[in-house]
């Protein structure tokens, strides 16, 4: 211990001895009675409670005249800002707005101070988990869905849709087309391969970028539109962050100067609650939600007194971020008579889209096109009006064919647990033309479109919906329609849906009434009743049982009665671990069709094929290290067991999701052992991950040791495996339990007063554990 601090020690002893406790306020009452004269500064090493927070820290302060004196560092280094102090050592009774208490018996200072002295605090109600590298391994996959049909006094075929992909650390390429084969009648219809998209696909996690090549389609804004290429594209790609929320959410901010609990209750539920320190502290990431609202935040001290504030917001999905930006550039050629022909492709385009979220509020949007005789640029926002609703503008200009011409499009939306309203409108001027738009020199763009939306919650009586919707196309012609409805569910699972369309240019109206009745777990009854504009009527009738998630049969039972002939339907569906199986009928009494189909995929990875139903996304192939039988868990739910090879196909794992995939060795063999038992596994988007559990084979052994003397080795002696360096000790009456034995094995003993001695024993290959009959003796 060194002299200074046996010094401070001393004289803290000596105050402590000397000196009753008496508290020191800012400009107030004096530490001690001593004379400054008499005394020399005091170094005190005190435990130091700011806002009845114990600081788990001490502070160093100084006794000088009957006064403290600290450091600004020394207050900054416990949270506490002091602000514009006057000198680096300060009085602590000079300081205006804190307060300060000695407690000499406990050796302890007691600070108040403002609560915005203290560091802020940030309260996140939707932790971020950590994060794990999305992975891909080397392998094959092929989707396949083969249909047949045959219709009476009609054609006949078979096709076969089918998307094959190849993946790994690179990226994944796919390939989708279809082979259509001709079996009767369907003159003039196209038969052989006919290929539809072929991309090669890769993510960069790190960047939030996606980079393709081959079949593309463009991104769009509101007020712009898609278009197939054979090009290349860069783009940002947000889903491979589920958990990134894009868009602004509310912050409440505020302060509590003692410890304090907090509750924060959202549109009336209670969403959360929290223990604050002192400080200011600021709620983010407030649960997810969209539209108006309202949060309520309560706070609690100490002594019962609460504090309620409201909070109202308004949160749109349409923004982003302050500072995110959400792009993409595509260039290439663009794809002519897709699903005709195998390669068409015409002119070379390009497109770029840029979102840019410049404060909370407001979202700039930005879009640029060109290709040869057409350039078009156009810019727009979405701006955030208080919490009443977003606002979205955007214009654009087109130079096509030497001719120049504007689109302007505007909207509104605002929805509340209560009621939404939308509406939308694009203007284009005549000659107005974008990449979607331009066939050779034939424009087939809209002049202008409009809608409206309104939608209200009526409680027990469930929700009402209107809707209104104008198109005037470019020769003029008009289309207008008028639709209402109205919905209502029950707890019970019934339904009931009507709606009415009226055409407001031909006039007359269509009307359908639907009434859907759960008979079961997977059963439902559906009765409906339909009127056309002109007054004709359809009754429908469908009796369905949905095949189970986990597999099994469903099937379909649907008549309806109306128009120039009765319309009947029976499908039947059957769906296994390997192949979903389909075949059914339909239509009246003129003509009716006859159908089959089968779809499924086949998996290479690990150098083995394997079966499974349609992969839509990712899927992970689960190894148990060549042992079947093995249970296997997706999200603490059983999906199957590994195969003879000792594998299992998941085939609906989602991409970019860190799902837990689990093996079960309760029911497996007892020498069957794993060092892992679960893991989290996120895979990328089109591929697939091989996971393999080390799972082998471990024989056990118990045997009883003696020494020469025929007596059983005492409790606790140390036991070595020579052949695998495994240690154990001795149990009860000598008992001596092994893993991972051999034919032959050598165990060395060694007992506490030092002496040692080895011990051998064989062991039978089997599957059972070795149970040694005699005992060994250890010499």
């Amino acid at each position: 211990m060194s002299h200074a601090i046996r010094q401070g020690l001393w004289a803290q002893m000596l105050a402590l001895s000397v000196v009753p406790a008496v508290p020191v306020w800012a400009g107030g009452l004096p530490l001690s009675a001593l004379d400054a004269q008499d005394v020399a500064p005091l170094p005190l090493h005190l435990d130091l409670v700011v806002n009845q927070v114990d600081a788990g820290r001490q502070i160093v302060v100084e006794e000088r005249g009957g006064r403290l004196h600290a450091s600004t560092a020394a207050l900054a280094a416990a949270g506490i800002k002091v602000p514009a102090p006057a000198a680096e050592d300060i009085a602590l009774d000079d300081v205006p707005g804190l307060r300060a208490h000695y407690d000499r018996s406990l050796l302890r200072l007691m600070l108040e101070v403002p609560p915005a002295w203290l560091a802020a605090q940030t309260i996140s109600y939707r932790a971020a988990a950590p994060r794990a590298h999305a992975q891909a391994s080397l392998g094959a996959m092929l989707n396949y869905d083969i249909y047949a049909s045959d219709v009476d006094d009609g054609a006949g075929y078979v096709a076969v849709w089918n998307e094959l992909r190849m993946f790994g650390a690179a990226g994944s390429l796919t390939n989708t087309g279809q082979f259509r084969h001709i079996v009767s009648g369907g003159k003039g219809q196209q038969e052989g391969y006919l290929r539809y998209d072929t991309s090669w696909r890769y993510a960069d996690e790190a960047r939030l970028l996606t980079y393709e090549a081959g079949d593309v389609i463009t991104a769009a804004l509101p007020w712009s539109s898609s278009v197939r290429l054979g090009g290349v594209q860069l783009s940002r790609d947000f889903s491979v962050r589920p958990d990134l929320v894009t868009y602004p959410l509310p912050q409440f901010a505020g302060e509590v100067a003692v410890p304090t609990a907090l509750d924060l209750f959202v549109n009336g539920y209670k969403s959360s609650s929290t223990q604050l320190s002192p400080g200011p502290y600021t709620l983010t990431n407030i649960p997810l939600i969209n539209g108006a609202g309202q949060a309520v935040v309560v706070t609690t001290d100490a002594l019962g007194r609460q504090v309620s504030t409201t909070l109202p917001f308004y949160v749109s999905t349409r923004l982003l971020q302050p500072g995110l930006v959400d792009f993409s550039v595509t260039a290439g050629n663009l794809r002519e008579d897709y699903g005709i022909r195998n390669f068409g492709y015409g002119k070379g385009a390009g497109s770029a889209t840029l979102r840019y979220g410049l404060a909370d509020w407001l979202t700039l949007e930005g879009h640029a096109e060109a290709a040869r005789r057409l350039s078009l640029t156009g810019a727009g926002g979405n701006l955030r009006i208080g919490n009443l609703g977003v606002m979205n503008a955007a214009l654009s200009q087109s130079h096509f064919n030497g001719h120049h011409a504007q689109q302007f499009a505007y909207g509104y939306q605002y929805n509340n647990p209560y009621y939404s309203l939308a509406y939308q409108r694009v203007q284009r001027q005549a000659g107005y033309a974008d990449l979607g738009a331009i066939n050779a020199s034939t424009l087939r763009t809209s002049r202008s479109s409009q809608q409206a939306t309104a939608s209200v919650r009526l409680g027990a009586w469930g929700s009402a919906g209107l809707g209104y919707f104008d198109v005037r196309n470019v020769d003029d012609s008009r289309s207008r329609l008028l639709n209402l409805s109205w919905s209502r569910s029950s707890r019970s699972g019934m339904s009931v849906y009507m709606s009415a369309n009226r055409d407001m240019q031909a006039g007359g109206w269509s009307a359908m009434a639907q009434v859907m009745v759960p008979m079961g777990a997977h059963t439902t009854l559906s009765l409906s009743a339909e009127r056309d504009n002109n007054g004709g009527l359809l009754e429908r009738f469908s009796y369905a049982r949905q095949v189970p998630t986990a597999g099994g049969f469903g099937y379909n039972i649907g008549y309806a009665n109306g128009g120039a002939e009765d319309y009947r339907q029976l499908d039947a569906t059957w769906r296994g671990d390997q192949l979903q199986v389909q075949a059914g009928t339909y239509g009246g009494h003129s003509s009716m069709t006859r159908w089959a189909d089968v779809s499924g995929s086949a998996v290479w990875m690990d150098g083995q094929l394997f079966a499974g139903n349609r992969v839509d996304d990712a899927f992970v192939v689960v190894s148990t290290g060549g042992h079947a039988g093995i249970p296997v868990r997706y999200e603490n739910q059983e999906v199957g067991r590994a195969g003879s090879s000792g594998h299992l196909l998941v085939p609906w794992t989602s991409a970019y999701y860190p799902g837990k995939y689990e093996i079960d060795l309760m029911g497996a063999p007892a020498d069957i052992r794993s060092t892992q038992l679960e893991a989290r596994v996120m895979v990328r988007a089109r591929s697939g991950y091989l996971l393999e559990f080390p799972v082998a084979r471990s024989r056990a052994a118990s045997v009883v040791v003696i020494d020469a003397q025929g007596t059983v080795l005492p409790l606790g002696a140390r036991v070595q495996h020579v052949e695998s360096g495994a240690a154990t000790v001795v149990g009860w009456d000598g008992q001596v339990y092994l893993e991972n034995v051999g034919e032959v094995n050598h165990l060395r003993v060694t007992q506490a007063d030092g002496e040692s001695c080895v011990a051998m024993f064989s062991a039978d290959e089997g599957d059972a554990p070795v149970m040694m009959p005699d005992p060994v003796v250890c010499r």
